[in-house]
């Protein structure tokens, strides 16, 4: 079996399925676990790096009413690697290539290989891809497996917040412009032991005006900016700390304020989001504890 991974998300999975001696191609963002990063790229972005976040958002709308994509495909490469399953996404036309693009990449190649289209948008729905893949790579008891693996988890961090009274959340996918999250977010939030107040569960992430924060008056802020590292989202936070009202919240007087990195952490619908939960979920218990935290040290890396 020979699979081209067009997004991080299907290359985790790839992998903790223990398929990655069958990953012949990945995307530019496919970066974890550390041995994807010797298998071939396939895509490329059509948008510059190191740019302002409002200067990404401006340019990706931009690009979206133009290109319909924001990426590029090798399809030389992909007709010499010859596939036989690729995995792709239509659920976000942000995240990776379109899957328009990918079905015109794969006509005329021969044998003509299986494009899995993997679009969750629930937990539930995060952790049934887990099983497609496996399904479509032909090892179906690995995806039992690991599906009843990351439940039981889930079902840990589940019982152990299922008595704490619930704190407001904010938990923000990005910071200029402001977003809300969305999706299995949400989820991951009540499970944790917090109520989220802008998101909706399986509705995508939206723009949101600064006031809905104020109104929320949370207790907690976790800002995990899809796609950047704690690194570059630290470089956005003074454009919060200068928002009216900023001090005043409860997440700031009370210094609960966590940054997680959007590569890894809420973002991406693989294994790993158990981990997002795990970590929310332990924070959202130092709060409540009354430990002592502070913003630079409160933060998720990239594993």
């Amino acid at each position: 079996m020979r699979i081209v991974s067009l997004l991080p998300s299907a290359t985790e999975i790839v992998y903790a399925l223990g398929l990655g001696d069958w990953l012949v191609a990945r995307s530019h963002e496919c970066v974890y676990p550390p041995d994807a990063l010797s298998k071939p790229i396939i895509t490329r972005s059509l948008i510059p790096p190191d740019l302002p976040s409002r200067e990404i958002d401006r340019m990706v709308s931009e690009t979206l009413l133009t290109h319909a994509t924001l990426y590029t495909i090798d399809k030389e490469l992909l007709r010499s690697l010859k596939p036989d399953l690729i995995l792709t996404q239509a659920l976000c036309s942000v995240c990776a290539v379109s899957h328009n693009a990918v079905l015109e990449a794969v006509e005329g190649l021969h044998p003509r290989p299986l494009v899995l289209n993997l679009e969750p948008t629930t937990l539930d729905e995060v952790l049934q891809t887990f099983q497609q893949v496996a399904e479509a790579a032909g090892v179906p008891r690995r995806g039992e497996q690991l599906v009843a693996r990351c439940r039981e988890r889930i079902e840990q961090v589940r019982a152990r917040c299922a008595t704490r009274p619930p704190m407001r959340v904010s938990l923000l996918e990005w910071i200029d412009p402001l977003f809300a999250c969305g999706h299995w977010t949400p989820e991951l939030v009540a499970l944790a032991g917090g109520i989220e107040g802008h998101g909706q569960v399986g509705m995508p992430s939206r723009r949101m005006e600064w006031r809905e924060v104020l109104e929320w008056q949370p207790e907690v802020i976790v800002i995990a900016c899809c796609g950047f590292t704690v690194e570059r989202t630290l470089q956005d936070i003074p454009l919060l700390e200068s928002m009216p009202g900023w001090r005043e919240l409860p997440a700031v007087q009370n210094d609960a304020i966590f940054i997680a990195d959007g590569n890894t952490y809420f973002s991406c619908p693989s294994p790993r989001l158990v981990d997002s939960l795990e970590w929310l979920a332990d924070n959202i218990a130092k709060v409540l504890a009354g430990s002592d935290i502070y913003l630079r040290e409160s933060v998720a890396h990239a594993p």
